[in-house]
């Protein structure tokens, strides 16, 4: 149970301050903001799959059904849509975390709930596993990643129902999907593209049952949850730095020195400004 002090208090300001910072890649938040709207998963499908005719039925997270898949296991987001098929949303900002045998854990687990001794084959159900990655991990500057399995001798689909994309969070471009990574890392949802998502971010940050929501969960979850966006947070202040002494053409050493970022990152940084 959450502490009723805090329910009857104001929140804290430390919990203030970092709610402010959270984004939609950030899976904490990106939880909270999924849990439950179908409104926003229906929209990050239509966009992945480019199909305006997915109905998103039900949207489930850890968070709302901290057992539903036991406790060992850690899923962002399940949804199902109007035809049966199941998709599991992760953010991931770590490479590690968006590791090719996480996907195939993932997709395993999913078929040992949904999946009974009786189920016939023809019924299984149709699994996509979605990495939405903070950095472009395979590195070819391609918006999205789509794995299949094939018959390698005959260079045909297996067909096995099981599919796994890698969304690159770094894909930037003027379209729905580029506006749609911007939005990711916008921690204002003023400045956001899509209105469902900004306003749900909206809600979280801005409005007090929002707000409160995000302070129980800081609460119930504390010392994970606080040290996330306190390093999300300072990670957030040393890029920003470091952009803003790259603008000013201020002399690689310095920038590391007052960024503590690594020389490989700032020459990231000075890329993407170019």
């Amino acid at each position: 149970m959450i502490a009723v002090s805090l329910l009857n208090s104001s929140p804290p300001q430390r919990y203030l301050e970092l709610i402010k910072q959270f984004r939609l890649i950030d899976d904490t938040f990106f939880e909270v903001c999924l849990d439950g709207s179908d409104e926003c998963m229906q929209l990050l499908l239509r966009i992945f799959f480019k199909r305006d005719d997915i109905i998103v039925k039900e949207v489930v997270t850890q968070r709302s059904a901290r057992n539903l898949y036991g406790r060992s296991v850690q899923f962002d987001v399940i949804a199902v849509d109007s035809t049966g098929k199941i998709y599991n949303v992760e953010v991931q900002r770590s490479n590690e975390g968006a590791n090719p045998k996480r996907a195939r854990f993932n997709n395993a687990l999913i078929d040992s709930r949904e999946i009974n001794r009786n189920t016939k084959y023809k019924d299984f159900p149709e699994i996509w596993v979605i990495f939405i990655t903070e950095n472009d991990i395979f590195g070819a500057k391609l918006p999205m990643y789509h794995i299949e399995r094939v018959i390698t001798e005959l260079n045909q689909p297996f067909n096995d129902a099981a599919h796994i994309i890698y969304v690159n969070g770094e894909y930037r471009e003027d379209n729905a999907l580029g506006l749609l990574m911007q939005d990711f890392f916008y921690s204002d949802p003023a400045k956001m593209h899509y209105p469902e998502l900004a306003k749900r971010v909206d809600f979280f940050k801005h409005d007090q049952k929002g707000v409160q929501v995000m302070c129980e969960i800081m609460e119930k979850f504390g010392k994970e949850l606080l040290a996330e966006g306190r390093a999300e947070g300072l990670d957030e202040g040393r890029t920003q730095t470091a952009l803003d002494m790259l603008q000013d053409n201020r002399p690689m050493e310095e920038i590391i020195k007052y960024s503590h970022l690594p020389e490989s990152r700032i020459k990231e940084l000075a890329v993407q400004l170019q």
